[in-house]
């Protein structure tokens, strides 16, 4: 670290940017957590062989069954023209079938196949029972203790998102 001068106060000068702020251990890691999650996220990927947006779409198919293309495009923030594509690709890498929506006939449904829910899910579920196994380490108190601080960071995240 540099040594600082300070003024005649016997204040050190600001710093800018991140330079100036020092998280607490917790913080920096759930940092850690948000960085290992993107790389996660990025091995994912490659063993299903598509790219972040693709894998966007086959995560909200696994997680809520089959969808249709507008509200896949609305889940992921994208046009319905660039969801087209997205299905596109995943159809031709048999990660899911298109099908029509059982109630309406103009309607079309995006399935995720089986076999691309149990390739995710093989790749997925070590990480999962693996983050329980720590878990199970602690305490029925530590744990409730652990939920509360993560509950109030998920509010503290969505209290910044825009309306």
């Amino acid at each position: 670290m540099t040594n600082q001068t300070s003024d005649a106060s016997g204040a050190a000068p600001p710093v800018s940017g991140a330079a100036q702020f020092r998280s607490r251990p917790a913080t920096a890691l759930l940092r850690e957590i948000l960085d290992v999650t993107e790389e996660f996220e990025a091995h994912v990927g490659r063993e299903l062989a598509v790219n972040p947006t693709d894998l966007q779409a086959m995560e909200h198919l696994i997680m809520n069954g089959p969808l249709s293309p507008t509200e896949l495009a609305r889940r992921l923030g994208i046009s319905t023209a660039a969801v087209t594509a997205v299905v596109d690709r995943l159809v031709a890498v048999e990660h899911v079938t298109r099908a029509q929506h059982p109630t309406d006939r103009r309607g079309v449904l995006v399935i995720p196949a089986p076999k691309s829910i149990a390739r995710a899910m093989s790749t997925l579920m070590p990480m999962i029972m693996g983050i329980d196994e720590v878990l199970d380490g602690f305490t029925p108190a530590e744990q409730n203790t652990i939920a509360t601080y993560l509950e109030r960071v998920v509010e503290v995240y969505r209290a910044q998102l825009p309306e």
